[in-house]
């Protein structure tokens, strides 16, 4: 039987009312109007309210030439033969979800249960083109780490840490949802049945797509702990370079200062102060033995 979808775009106290397939308890009713506490909060959720289905659903979005994410909410109401969304456009003025693709492959003879489907598949879509963003993030970030400086690439690693443990905690109550449809322990009243059971078999496609999501932030926050270690390597190894530098100076010094010392002690029967050429003679070892050092520091890759 085809269902019928009505979506919003932050409704009014009395516009949800008057859209509303059933009469909505309080609690539902709060969490449709409420603005976003932050820009993951509420977290997602899908739970049966006597005869209609509520769920929160949030996607995260990555603005690459920014260097941020932000997030998107929808919520819905589900009924057997009603689909209520209710999007809300996000903080900073971030445009809301676009349910336009959605649409587009919703089929007449549709139920409820089944446009939702197609909406937390487009969902789960978009959560695989974001874990291949963030790891686009990482690789511009690993070809950076050589060029730029090392407290540039730190805060970039620390955002980067930052986005992908508020994106896990969107993205696993997401998949915890799903899962909950699955396992038919989304409870409704009887006779009101919202997922059929070939939604539930439909439901196991969204649920791989977020498994695979999660498993793929897995393998990013691997790469970005990579990328923090070779950030870490390299600071290590300039400041070997910077000590090495050091110590070539510092031994360049040594020897010198220490023929000045040698002609500087209170002797009078030192050759050299009576010779005319002893100055000359003096400053001559310095130089020399300056380039043999040089020369055994080169030889031996030192410098």
């Amino acid at each position: 039987m085809a269902a019928t979808w009505v979506d919003l775009l932050d409704p009014s106290a009395d516009e949800l009312m008057a859209k509303a397939p059933r009469e909505l308890e309080e609690t539902a009713l709060e969490l449709l109007l409420a603005a976003p506490a932050h820009e993951d909060e509420p977290r997602p959720t899908l739970q049966g309210h006597g005869d209609y289905v509520f769920g929160v659903f949030l996607l995260a979005v990555a603005l690459p030439a920014e260097d941020r994410v932000y997030y998107q909410e929808i919520d819905v109401v589900i009924t057997h033969d009603t689909l209520l969304t209710v999007r809300k456009t996000p903080q900073n003025g971030r445009p809301p979800y676009d349910i336009e693709a959605t649409k587009s492959e919703v089929r007449h003879d549709d139920s409820a249960g089944m446009i939702a489907y197609r909406l937390v598949d487009g969902i789960a879509e978009r959560y695989l083109d974001l874990v291949d963003a963030l790891d686009g993030e990482i690789d511009e970030l690993e070809d950076k780490v050589e060029e730029q400086r090392s407290e540039t690439t730190r805060q970039r690693i620390s955002e980067l840490r930052h986005d992908m443990l508020h994106i896990r905690r969107t993205l696993a109550p997401m998949r915890d949802a799903v899962r909950r449809i699955i396992m038919n322990a989304v409870e409704v009243e009887e006779g009101t049945e919202v997922f059929p059971q070939e939604v539930e078999v439909a439901f196991n496609a969204a649920y791989d797509k977020l498994l695979r999501a999660l498993d793929g932030l897995d393998l990013s926050r691997d790469l970005l702990s990579s990328v923090r270690d070779y950030a870490q390597a390299k600071v290590a190894n300039d400041q070997n370079e910077v000590m090495k530098r050091l110590t070539v100076i510092a031994s360049l010094l040594l020897l010198p200062t220490f023929i000045v010392g040698l002609y500087g002690q209170n002797f009078v029967d030192i050759p050299e102060l009576r010779w005319q050429w002893g100055y000359g003679y003096v400053w001559g070892v310095i130089v020399v033995t300056t380039l043999a050092q040089l020369w055994w520091f080169k030889k031996n890759d030192w410098i």
